[in-house]
């Protein structure tokens, strides 16, 4: 009963949530009344201009923001009014973020920052084990020979694989990925996204952030947003994935 029950939980729920930032004497909406749910292996995109509300609504699923009213559900876990621990519980066990700029530490080499999540989740982990588990990360992005360099010794696109692998490393069951080919040259971008693909099908939940359209029509479903909420059919994919990559 409880195993049936788990299998037909979405992995993620939002129902009626809005997000107001207070300024002053003013009340600015950015969400309005968001609901939407996102099955377990799903690929979406999170599609719309510049203040259209979507990366808002990125850091609410990613447990880095709470939303002002409206449930968020996370594997049937209720998170918008749940405690700080609780929501950092979920945000750093079973959420991956991939960023456009990357967010990796300078002065650390690649593996160093793939493993630098478990200091906050593996305490049960010895440090060779650790280690091992990031040389594993970085071979399933296909940059297992970089690991002992630094961020600047690598190129954009390496620099987000290395932030992919970062990602994977709790081995988490959805991962959310904002502009991650903002600062990346055509090709790079199409190498990266079809990365993207491959964890897609091994599985792993993919929540894309983008404006672009060829970036979107690598997904499977895409939600689209304008003034804060989600406009039915703003969006068709008007590229097939086979002529993004000639």
């Amino acid at each position: 009963m409880n195993n049936t029950t788990t299998e037909t939980t979405p992995l993620i729920k939002l129902e009626n949530i809005s997000k107001s930032y207070f300024l002053g004497e003013f009340d600015v909406p950015v969400l309005k009344n968001i609901s939407l749910t996102i099955e377990k292996g799903e690929y979406v995109a999170l599609m719309g201009a510049s203040g259209s509300g979507k990366s808002t609504l990125m850091n609410i699923l990613g447990c880095l923001d709470r939303p002002t009213s409206g449930d968020y559900y996370f594997e049937g876990q209720e998170l918008g009014r749940a405690s700080g621990d609780a929501r950092a519980l979920v945000r750093n066990r079973k959420i991956g973020f991939v960023f456009q700029n990357f967010n990796l530490l300078p002065r650390t080499t690649a593996l160093d920052n793939v493993i630098m999540p478990l200091a906050y989740t593996a305490d049960n982990l010895s440090t060779a084990e650790c280690r091992q588990r990031g040389l594993k990360a970085l071979e399933e992005v296909g940059i297992l020979e970089r690991a002992k360099h630094h961020p600047g010794q690598l190129s954009g696109g390496q620099q987000q694989r290395v932030a992919i692998a970062r990602a994977l490393i709790n081995n988490p069951p959805v991962i959310f990925a904002d502009e991650p080919t903002g600062n990346l040259d055509s090709k790079t971008s199409i190498e990266v996204m079809e990365m993207f693909n491959k964890l897609n099908a091994a599985g792993i939940t993919v929540i894309l952030v983008t404006h672009s359209d060829e970036i979107a029509s690598f997904a499977k479903r895409t939600i689209c947003m304008s003034d804060g909420e989600i406009v039915p059919g703003l969006f068709s994919h008007n590229l097939k994935q086979s002529e993004v990559k000639k």
